[in-house]
């Protein structure tokens, strides 16, 4: 069985066939072109360097093709790393279908939709509700296909809506604990509050971001289809319900330099913000964890600050951290 990317130890030759993730023509000191790539299997994506390369090898080598790749795992300013020795495309007989390579949510699709939709019946605030599942139905395929960000967080297939499940199940046990909570307004801002990505974003093979991804951003991007779905529902976007729900979205990056219009200014908008949070930062350090052995560090995590995290030796759990292998 061919070995997959995060099977190969420090200074071990690496050999198979992969997908390029990302392939971003830079130039280096000296002048030359070089690509910056990701390479990517179901068990994640390992940066490396194709230094000098040519004009023939920036048309080959592009993301979302499938490649043939000699060299050796490294590691670089404490994160992985290949260092290419020969790097090929595909030939007739080789692995061509690109989903073999793609990192997938631990669940599959129709169990994410039962299970979003339990939470659906849960939202008894009529407009709430009203408005959730026609944005739900209009971006019912990519809300379910899509990855929640093109790196860090649930940075797989499925990871937008496996990110929501889990922040609805976090926002069930919060309800829980706190019966003052307003559960239908907090389950209808989790089902919400990324699903702007399904614009932001071309989707999850090779993930860039879109024009309006780039220049707009998925919170306003998804308060302006709320404000659309009210139109076409015939529900007063000026009412206090609505204007509370844009809100929980608008608000959940809880500040104003990490894209939020507005900080909560609404109990469950701070909720909502704590759990995409708590949720985003498990994950990462799960993947990271899960690509360690125990008794050594993880690679450094950029989204945490640059931090790396201790894995114990006594951790019991490589065989739940390791990859997203499940398929739908």
């Amino acid at each position: 069985m061919a070995k997959k990317l995060f099977d190969y130890q420090l200074d071990e030759p690496v050999e198979g066939f992969f997908l390029l993730k990302d392939s971003e023509v830079r130039i280096a000191k000296n002048g030359k072109k070089f690509l910056a790539i990701n390479f990517q299997d179901i068990s994640g994506e390992i940066s490396g360097k194709f230094w000098d390369a040519s004009d023939q090898d920036v048309e080959n080598f592009q993301a979302g093709r499938i490649i043939h790749l000699k060299g050796k795992r490294e590691t670089y300013q404490g994160n992985p790393q290949i260092k290419i020795q020969q790097m090929r495309l595909t030939h007739a007989g080789e692995p061509q279908e690109v989903q073999q390579f793609v990192e997938h949510a631990p669940l599959n699709t129709q169990t994410m939709e039962d299970e979003v939709n339990q939470f659906v019946f849960a939202i008894t605030e009529p407009n709430w509700n009203r408005i959730v599942r026609h944005l739900l139905t209009k971006f019912h395929a990519d809300f379910f296909s899509y990855p929640a960000a093109k790196k860090n967080h649930h940075a797989f297939a499925g990871g937008l809506a496996y990110h929501t499940l889990s922040i609805l199940k976090l926002a069930k046990s919060v309800a829980d604990e706190y019966p003052h909570v307003n559960r239908p307004l907090l389950y209808a801002g989790a089902i919400l509050h990324d699903m702007g990505k399904t614009i932001e974003m071309s989707g999850p093979v090779s993930t860039t971001y879109t024009l309006a991804g780039n220049l707009v951003g998925h919170i306003v991007l998804i308060d302006e289809q709320i404000v659309e779905a009210c139109q076409q529902l015939k529900i007063d976007e000026q009412s206090e319900s609505v204007l509370i729900l844009r809100h929980m979205i608008l608000a959940h990056h809880g500040l104003l330099e990490y894209g939020s219009p507005v900080r909560p200014h609404i109990m469950e908008a701070e909720i909502l913000h704590d759990l995409d949070e708590l949720d985003a930062s498990i994950q990462m350090m799960q993947t990271s964890i899960g690509h360690a052995e125990p008794g050594t560090y993880t690679e450094r995590i950029f989204a945490m600050d640059g931090r790396n995290f201790y894995r114990p030796t006594h951790d019991q759990t490589k065989g739940d951290l390791d990859g997203h292998a499940s398929q739908d």
